[in-house]
This record gives structure tokens, sequence and C-alpha cells, in this order.
């Protein structure tokens, strides 16, 4: 084993499961949270300001490797801390220009550093780049990634079981895309398309950060490769009317209130992925699927939402995967590069291989 100790940074319920799956799987965990509490846990668990890195430097002492399960505003401290002492660093994070700072830092690291280990980034991107290696050449791949409701009410149709920050952001931010071979940018929100999986419509849009660095990584071998993101019918005209007719997009922590407030989480929820791609085999034009609805599981004697099982258990499966020398030990490691099956073949990676509701 390259390393044992493993604090966990953040105890939502992604942070909470990600740590309980890390412990499953042979690791000495400790979490650390800024709310006191956590009596279902099975692993020391350490009352610190999170936000505070000086607080959190005397907890994380001992540890070898730092998952952040934090808002995204809060990575980059973490992973400078990370990067000084030569521990091993993920996170789950969306954002694009964190991500490129890590990246950046990543250069010279003597650990790994791999960010965007969730679901979207992450997971969809792992799924991307085992269609692609199917083909010899790829006109096109299309990822899509939807967190929604099983029941859902309302006009919006939709429930905030994600960090509204990151929501935000991604409905907010400019999306990268590969289109016909140039690298460009476009607005989020936008290319809406309407998407079947098991008989439920859906509609997909352009939002920022699902792609991960994939848009460097195959430039000049993809003609087209976007993320969009799935959501019932109607929703992304309502979401355009709230953020930019009434411009609520001028206060990003305002309209993030006023969502979560109307939309609070739901326990019955289905993650939707589909990912498609198309290119030659054999000099013949060939399509290739992933299509899967995920939905709750019980995990660790709970219950686990289907977005926070998710995205918990491929963060979890490439922390295994580096612990077990199947990744590099130092540097920068893109999602894409990390190998469907292996990860399947982890402790935390084959839930996804249990799919029943």
């Amino acid at each position: 084993m390259l390393f044992k100790k493993i604090a966990v940074v953040g105890l939502g319920k992604v942070g909470g499961l990600a740590a309980q799956l890390l412990q499953q799987s042979g690791f000495d965990v400790i979490g650390l949270d800024m709310h006191p509490g956590k009596p279902s846990l099975t692993f020391p668990v350490f009352t610190v300001d999170v936000s505070n890195l000086e607080n959190l430097k005397q907890q994380l002492e001992g540890s070898e490797a730092i998952l952040s399960c934090l808002p995204y505003h809060l990575n980059l401290d973490l992973a400078k801390f990370c990067h000084s002492n030569g521990l091993h660093y993920f996170d789950l994070t969306e954002d694009v220009a964190i991500t490129k700072e890590i990246l950046s830092l990543s250069k010279t690291a003597s650990a790994v550093m791999v960010p965007q280990c969730g679901l979207a980034p992450g997971f969809i991107g792992i799924v991307g780049s085992h269609l692609v290696n199917q083909f010899e050449t790829v006109r096109s791949l299309k990822l899509r990634v939807g967190a929604l409701p099983q029941n859902p009410t309302g006009l919006l149709a939709y429930a905030f079981n994600w960090s509204p920050e990151g929501v935000v952001n991604e409905y907010l931010n400019d999306c990268e895309v590969i289109e016909e071979g140039l690298h460009k940018w476009v607005s989020a929100m936008e290319w809406l398309e309407t998407i079947y999986i098991k008989g439920v419509q859906l509609e997909a849009f352009t939002t920022s950060g699902g792609l991960g660095t994939m848009c460097q990584t195959y430039l000049n071998k993809i003609d087209n490769l976007d993320y969009k993101t799935m959501r019932y019918p109607g929703h992304v005209s309502l979401m355009n009317f709230f953020f930019h007719e009434l411009l609520l997009r001028e206060n990003r922590e305002l309209a993030g209130k006023i969502l979560t407030h109307a939309k609070p989480p739901v326990n019955d929820d289905v993650v939707y992925v589909h990912a498609a791609a198309e290119g030659l085999v054999n000099d013949r034009l060939k399509r290739q699927e992933f299509v899967e609805a995920y939905y709750p599981k019980q995990i660790a004697g709970k219950m686990r939402t289907a977005i926070s099982w998710t995205t918990s258990a491929s963060a979890c499966a490439v922390i295994e995967l580096v612990n077990r020398g199947e990744l590099p030990e130092r540097g920068c490691i893109k999602q894409e590069e990390i190998p469907l099956q292996s990860l399947l073949n982890t402790h935390s990676g084959s839930y996804y291989k249990k799919l029943e509701n």
C-alpha cells in the first residue's frame, strides 16, 4: 500500500459517505468538518473551521493523502498545502479556474494531484475515454449527465441535491467545447436538445466544467466534443429567465439561496448518464453508447441518494487505484487517463455495477 492514512475534509452527504467507503477499502480515515456531531461515523472526526487552513494543519498532521469535499473556492489553499507537504491530493471540483491552478501546481508535485474526481467531471470523463478507445478515429463524443428527482413537481421539476454554488456556476460560466476541430468557449444553457433514457424525456443544454481537461487532451484527436446537463423538459427556459431576465446572475449567492429555498433536496433521486461516441472502425462508421440510470442504494447501513453515492464511489475508486499502484504516483492524473474497467474493479467502483433500484 502506497499510503494508508487519508483525511476527508468536509463531511456532508458526499464527504461522509466517501470517508466510509475509504474505510471499507482499508484506509485509516479521519474526518474534518466545521459542524460538530457525526455520531453514525466509525472513524475519528474533528470539529474545525475548514475554511481556515491554519486551523486544519494540526489535525492533518500524519495524513498521507487528502480528499477535499469542500466548496470549490476552498480547494486551492488546501491543494497548495498538499503540494508543499508532499501529500496526495484529490477533490470533486467542477470549477475550471481553480482546476487550472491545481494542475499548474501538479507539475512540480512530489505526490499526485487529482482534481475533478466526482461524477461530472470525473466518472463521465472515464466513460467517455472508454468509448473513444474503441475507435480508430472519432468524429464526435457527446457526454450528458443529469441528477434529478424521481418524482418532480412544479415547473422547474428539480431539487437541489447538489451544492447550490456548484449548480449556479455550471449554469452561468462559459463552457469549453471542441467544434469542427476547434477549441471554443460557448455560453451556458444553450445548444438545447432532446434525449430519451429508458422512456423518460429529458432536455440537455451546455453547462460549465463537466469536461474537465478533456478538451486539452482530445484537441486534434476528436472533431466534436461537448458536455451537457440533462433536466426535465422546460427547465432551462425558466432558468434563463431567472438568471438573465431577472438579473440574478449579478448575485450568485442570492440566486443559490432562492433556488435551494424553493427546491430543497429529496431522497428519491436518479442520476442519468448518457455518453455517445461516433467514429470509424475498419473504415466503417460506428456509434457506441453508455446509457444508465442510477438510483439510491443501501451503503454502510444507510440509504444513500444517487448523487451522493455516484460522486463518492468514483472519487474513492480513483484513490484506490492510485494506492494500488495502477495509476502514477506523482503529478497530475486526468480523469480520461483512468481505465473504466479498472475503476469498476475497485471496491468503491463496484457500486456502479449494481444497478438494481
